[in-house]
């Protein structure tokens, strides 16, 4: 149901005092009902949203499972990227989600491209925090530069988008400019969800 940002809080006492084991948060309140919470997950804090509240004997934490689920799924597909290099494109709320939990679960290089747009700006805090705060290293591109695409996605052993192309109204479309910047043994993710089989995924 939805909840405005003024009710917020008691909802979250509310919730608090009928002592439920957790609830899911959506837009726009993944951003401020951290203040009402008594702790965050690592990955919660460095990314500044919480999409999913668990409720430990009336202890409160605000967890983000973009990542988590991100890397669960690999996980489960049998591949391993700890200690290896990535390479992702986008930088809204899943991108951010998805390189912070990688970051933290031990992956050594991410190297993320989006165009210069909005969320550059957000994509350049993201690669601050990352740098700073864990012992991966990030670095941002702008998305026009090709080449240095080609070299990031050679040298990476996951090739991620996590952006809307792919999707409508961009069905059909990817962001690669040549198919040959794919190699066989690269893997190839893609958060988008429908259609299940992108263009990415289908070269």
């Amino acid at each position: 149901f939805e909840v405005g940002d003024k009710e917020l809080k008691d909802v979250v006492q509310g919730f608090r005092a009928m002592n439920l084991r957790g609830w899911n948060v959506s837009m726009p309140n993944k951003t401020n009902i951290h203040k009402y919470l008594d702790k965050l997950s690592p990955a919660a804090e460095l990314v500044g949203a919480v999409n999913t509240v668990v409720n430990d004997d009336g202890v409160l934490t605000g967890h983000i499972t973009d990542g988590t689920g991100y890397m669960r799924a690999l996980k489960e597909a049998g591949h391993d990227i700890i200690g290896k290099k990535m390479t992702i494109c986008g930088a809204g709320g899943a991108a951010t989600a998805i390189c912070i939990q990688a970051a933290l679960d031990g992956v050594k290089e991410i190297s993320i491209f989006n165009r210069k747009d909005d969320f550059y700006a957000n994509a350049e805090k993201t690669v601050e925090k990352i740098n700073t705060k864990t012992n991966c290293k990030a670095q941002l591109f702008d998305m026009e530069d090709h080449e240095q695409l080609r070299k990031e996605i050679a040298e990476s052993v996951i090739f991620t988008n996590a952006t809307g192309v792919g999707m409508k109204p961009f069905e059909g479309e990817t962001l690669l400019p040549s198919a040959d910047m794919l190699r066989p043994e690269l893997i190839v993710s893609d958060v988008v969800y429908k259609p299940t089989k992108t263009r990415l995924l289908e070269i």
